[in-house]
């Protein structure tokens, strides 16, 4: 390796070492399964707000959504970026209080004891098909983070994908077996941060080595339909084709997902005080649009560079991803503080798929030991015992995950945006629901978890590949029969309990 490359593993080492020391700090402060996996209900709105964003952003803020644009143009990347705010904007306003107080109120710490004590499921159909949903859909998702961290090391140090797949797993397990929720929490706020300074040191350079603003915009303005919302680029050809009336809707439909993301919405019920919940959701929201917004802009100027002939044109979706990596090793040549620089913005990438594994694990992790054995199948066992288990179960399904990501070759964005929509379409509807509809009973709420995670299969490997009208984000039509299914076996059933209907209202309005 050369000594800029190795000047740059240092600092990702030293990085990785950071984050294990974070979890070794709060690893004293786990007392029993309440703080492991929630962590007490003690974090602030600052830390709620960016580790939630945090843990949202994964390696699509930093290579997704740049690559998109890179190789696109503006009309899809656009359309998802407006979407996912929209999405991130209106589940603070509407979920984050409500589930905060209702979560409490019925003492639960993970997202299938909230759907369980809410319809006060006594035959436990809803905590055991919640978690069986959450493990179907997370450890898959986990696994593509991992990918993701390998392939970064695999592509900047030319070590083999395998062990630096592993020893990046290996890291994440760490911190967040040692330090649970308030670990990942934490390093969630830290990574923010790292993928903020990321974003804007690749953006200035990238402008400075393109030639300015101006030329950066002539290059854009020079390529056909690039610059549009209504068409989409291709760089191969430097032609241009419509963007669908159809495609803007399945794409803005991402913002959906947002209602369903249990390691989302464990922030919300994790807050100390829900009245601070106003000022997290105008962190989340503001930090949100701007960090998108970067990673759209990133793409343009790696564009310009490519025009300008610094870095050859990435002509595949595969390639175009890499850009920001392409653009920080370009950096590197710099001198000291210039590599310095580059580790920082490859350690942002980082940063961006640890801060979502990490969540993902506490979350598939809670629903194994948690929901399953303890609470479905009864097993009796001490607090002490309980937190072991737990840490245990984290291991386990990243062993599970690393043996799914042991190919190279898979397909990162397609494995995110299918466990997106799982999520979205099985939790969503019955999570706006429960919170905002008293007539909503157990039957119903069943019926829409179900429908809405075998609809995203079913729409995904059986419908959309027709084409045409059908070419919808399954994520779509699956929240639709979902939100459908739970009025209609509602309805048809029997009303809720006197019981969990004076809940509700009580929720709804607090002394």
């Amino acid at each position: 390796m050369s000594a800029n490359t190795i000047g740059i593993f240092v600092i990702m080492v030293l990085y990785l070492a950071a984050m294990v020391i974070i979890g070794m700090s709060f690893s004293r402060k786990n007392s029993d399964t309440g703080d492991f996996y929630l962590g007490g209900r003690k974090l602030g709105p600052f830390v709620t707000a960016m580790s939630a964003e945090a843990s949202d952003m994964s390696s699509y803020l930093l290579m997704g959504l740049p690559g998109l644009a890179y190789l696109c143009g503006m009309a899809e990347v656009s359309w998802t970026v407006i979407g996912l705010a929209i999405g991130t904007y209106l589940n603070w306003l509407f979920v984050a209080k409500r589930l905060r107080r209702y979560s409490a109120k019925v003492n639960a710490i993970t997202l299938p004891d909230f759907f369980a004590n809410r319809f006060h499921d006594k035959s436990n159909a809803l905590l055991a098909i919640s978690a069986i949903v959450i493990v179907v859909f997370f450890v898959p998702y986990t696994a593509s983070g991992f990918a993701a961290c390998g392939k970064l090391f695999s592509t900047l140090f030319g070590v083999d994908y395998m062990p630096a797949m592993v020893i990046s797993a290996v890291v994440i397990v760490a911190y967040t077996t040692l330090g649970g929720f308030l670990a990942a929490s934490t390093t969630d706020l830290i990574q923010s941060i790292i993928m903020t300074l990321a974003l804007i040191i690749v953006i200035i350079f990238g402008v400075h080595t393109a030639g300015g603003f101006s030329a950066v915009l002539e290059n854009a303005k020079s390529l056909a339909g690039y610059f549009s919302l209504f068409t989409v680029h291709d760089a191969g050809t430097n032609t241009s084709s419509s963007f669908s009336a159809i495609s803007i809707v399945s794409t803005l439909a991402w913002g959906l997902g947002y209602f369903g993301m249990p390691h989302i919405l464990l922030r919300f019920m994790a807050i100390k005080d829900e009245k601070k919940l106003k000022l997290s959701r105008r962190i989340a929201s503001i930090w949100v649009v701007i960090a998108m917004s970067a990673s759209v802009i990133i793409g343009v100027v790696g564009r310009a560079i490519t025009g300008e002939g610094s870095i050859e044109l990435l002509a595949t979706s595969s390639e175009s991803e890499t850009i920001i990596i392409k653009i920080a090793t370009l950096l590197s040549a710099y001198g000291p503080f210039a590599v310095l620089a580059a580790g920082i913005i490859l350690a942002g990438i980082l940063a961006s798929t640890m801060s979502t594994a990490d969540s993902q694990l506490l979350a598939a992790s809670s629903s194994i030991s948690q929901n399953i054995l303890k609470e479905t199948f009864k097993m009796k066992i001490s607090e002490k015992h309980n937190m072991l288990f737990a840490r245990v179960t984290v291991i386990i399904i990243a062993i599970i995950a690393v043996i799914l990501a042991r190919n190279p070759d898979s397909s990162i964005f397609g494995i995110v945006s299918f466990a997106w929509a799982g999520f979205g379409a099985a939790f969503g509807p019955v999570m706006l629901f429960s919170l905002f509809w008293k007539r909503t009973n157990r039957n119903g709420a069943l019926a829409g978890i179900i429908s809405g995670g075998v609809m995203v299969f079913v729409w995904h490997y059986a419908v959309r590949p027709l084409g045409g009208v059908w070419d919808i984000y399954e994520l779509l039509p699956a929240f639709a029969v979902a939100s459908v299914m739970i009025i209609v076996v509602s309805l048809a059933t029997k009303a809720p309990a006197k019981e969990i209907t004076d809940e509700f209202e009580s929720v709804k309005a607090p002394n």
